[in-house]
């Protein structure tokens, strides 16, 4: 027996049918133009201000990296159980713990930090941050963070890119792809390193990945002259290099204007124009000489221990202040915070380095009004395992660690999630780094799932296909 349905009934009929389809052949072609034309401006002038999808409580961005991993049940998150149980393994009902170096066994180690409650809101804080302390109430502190890699290039590099794979555009890259650049003679996303250190995974960790580079953080460096080649020759006077920039400009018009679907021309021009002009505006960005002396002492510059990362602080508020959008600092450069073997010697010297100037930072937004549309996150790429490497170190931890955030719109004085009774895993309220993304586009007026850039056929996002707004911590 024959079942077939033949789909038509006729040769005519296909053909009807069939001649309907052009019409979606049609429609998609229009679109495409449609989608060319929406992003023509965006290729035309790529750092140009646009407004966030909806109404933003952040117009811009400060993160302080801690690089290597600060530890959280020895700074943010006390565990009574913690020190009642010191010595002893870690309960079987935890199972196998795999950490990324699995010297120190299972034993735990009680922290010898003393902690207290602070501000009205009666945030614990350790005694290794005095002065962050003083500032409870306006921070809000994330306890159940996680994330997917377990060694530093992959963590730093998820924790800046969203991916532990390298070749995705930075957090900052995104912040400048949506929002442009309200500042056309300086840089819209800095990034600021320090001496004696490299940052795990370099440039790519600010970088664009398949973005066109305009959007690519620019580096500056510590000492004096932080902006690398700033300074015009002193044979080259002005009059000469803007002669030369102008018929540069005039070779790339016609270039352009031949080649009008070439994107990266646009990008490169536009980066040559942005450092003509930062010839004459970043020298005052960067000139802490105006700045009072009770303003540096604040940051700490006039302490060996704080000046370095206090200048770069002050020098990050220097430039929110002026536009710029998006300002990353890192604090221990080459996982200076990774404390494998002596917690209390590592810590006790990277706390002193980072408290003062963080704290004096906080407040000098907040005195200028800045704080409340200027979002400041601190924290590094994970945190650090309740139980012992060795016999005084602690190993990394991806299951549960601490970030903290304040201003831009978040609460202050909160607390959201909790880890175990040891500070190993998150277990209420868990925010991977894909939600922490989220939520900083969200603060920054962005639905993270729209905000997208088209990579090879596919609508790329920071936060991948995952993510969810920590709605719970929002102002």
């Amino acid at each position: 027996m024959n079942n077939h349905v033949p789909l038509f009934s006729s040769r005519r009929e296909f053909l009807r049918n069939a001649g309907g389809g052009f019409g979606a052949l049609a429609f998609a072609a229009m679109a495409a133009e449609e989608a060319r034309a929406s992003e023509a401006p965006r290729a035309a002038d790529p750092l140009a201000p646009r407004a966030p999808q909806f109404p933003a409580t952040a117009k811009r961005v400060i993160f302080l990296f801690m690089e290597g991993g600060p530890s959280h049940v020895d700074l943010f998150d006390p565990k009574p159980e913690l020190t009642r149980q010191h010595g002893k393994p870690l309960p079987a009902s935890f199972g196998k713990v795999i950490t990324p170096m699995g010297t120190g066994g299972n034993n735990l180690l009680a922290s010898k930090r003393k902690f207290s409650k602070h501000g009205k809101s009666g945030l614990d804080f350790s005694d290794w941050l005095p002065h962050m302390a003083k500032c409870a109430d306006d921070i809000t502190v994330l306890r159940a963070c996680w994330a997917d890699g377990l060694n530093h290039v992959g963590s730093v590099c998820q924790m800046n890119t969203g991916s532990i794979l390298a070749g995705r555009p930075s957090l900052g890259a995104w912040a400048l792809y949506g929002l442009g650049s309200v500042n056309r003679n300086l840089p819209g996303f800095v990034v600021f390193t320090e001496g004696g250190g490299q940052v795990f995974g370099g440039a790519r960790v600010w970088g664009t990945g398949y973005m066109p580079a305009t959007y690519q953080g620019t580096l500056f460096q510590s000492g004096p002259n932080p902006i690398f080649n700033l300074n015009t020759p002193a044979e080259v006077g002005a009059d000469r290099q803007k002669a030369k920039l102008g018929l540069i400009g005039e070779l790339n018009d016609i270039h352009r204007r031949e080649r009008p679907g070439d994107t990266q021309l646009d990008a490169r021009q536009a980066a040559y124009e942005l450092a003509f002009r930062m010839q004459a505006s970043a020298p005052d960005a960067v000139d802490l000489s105006q700045e009072s002396e009770k303003t540096k002492e604040a940051y700490g510059l006039n302490r060996k221990e704080t000046a370095e990362f206090g200048t770069r602080c002050l020098l990050a508020r220097r430039l929110v202040e002026r536009g710029v959008r998006f300002v990353q600092v890192y604090c221990g450069a080459g996982s200076q915070w990774d404390a494998h073997a002596d917690i209390e010697g590592n810590h006790t010297k990277m706390c002193l380095r980072a408290d003062q100037p963080s704290a004096a930072l906080l407040r000098d937004l907040k005195q200028r009004g800045l704080l409340d549309d200027t979002l400041v996150i601190w924290g590094g790429e994970f945190g650090r395992t309740p139980m012992t490497e060795g016999t005084s170190g602690r190993d990394h931890n991806p299951y549960g660690f601490t970030m903290l955030l304040a201003g831009g719109g978040v609460k202050g004085g909160y607390v959201h999630g909790r880890t175990d009774e040891f500070g190993l895993y998150g277990v209420e309220g868990r925010v991977h780094v894909h939600d922490f993304h989220a939520t900083i586009l969200h603060l920054l007026g962005f639905d993270h799932t729209k905000l997208t850039f088209r990579h090879n056929g596919k609508d790329e996002r920071l936060t991948d296909v995952k993510g969810k707004v920590v709605t719970e911590i929002l102002a």
